[in-house]
């Protein structure tokens, strides 16, 4: 009896990026998170969206709660089967973010990165400072829908407590 292997996800040959400038405001994480939910679905991007928006709610908030001026600027990509999702912010000076406290500060926000992400971090640029994560392909059938659990996550029971 011959077996069939499961279909791998197809992924793009091409890179795609964007990037988007977004003001500073009470909705600025949640226009962010409609950016990468837009990016994952127009893309056809196999990563669990639900994770992909928590994420990039958490580097959003990050930035503005440490000194994010009048701006930030969210960079989305999907190339060599990654999902990476960067949020700059200007207003980050070289002096305060290179002291242990600022760089403490930037690693402690990161934390559901940290437990959700490929890969994650920090860097200064030339405008100031970058904060990322990245998300590998999944092969579960909700990754491009967003339904199901969460990586790692058993579903079972019938909802009741």
């Amino acid at each position: 009896m011959d077996t069939i292997a499961p279909a791998q996800p197809v992924l793009p040959a091409e890179l795609r990026q964007r990037r988007v400038r977004l003001t500073m405001g009470p909705g600025m994480a949640a226009h962010a998170c409609g950016h990468v939910r837009k990016a994952i679905a127009a893309w056809s991007v196999p990563v669990n969206p639900a994770v992909a928006i928590l994420l990039t709610s958490d580097l959003v908030i990050n930035a503005a709660a440490n000194g994010a001026d009048d701006y930030i600027m969210l960079g989305m990509r999907w190339s060599g089967g990654q999902f990476r999702v960067e949020v700059h912010d200007p207003s980050a000076s070289r002096d305060t973010w290179e002291t242990t406290e600022s760089s403490a500060n930037a690693e402690r926000g990161l934390l559901l990165a940290a437990a959700l992400a490929a890969d994650w971090g920090h860097y200064r640029t030339p405008a100031g400072r970058a904060i990322y994560y990245v998300l590998a392909p999944e092969s579960a059938p909700f990754a491009a829908t967003g339904d199901g659990p969460a990586p790692g996550v058993a579903a079972s029971g019938d909802g009741e407590p």
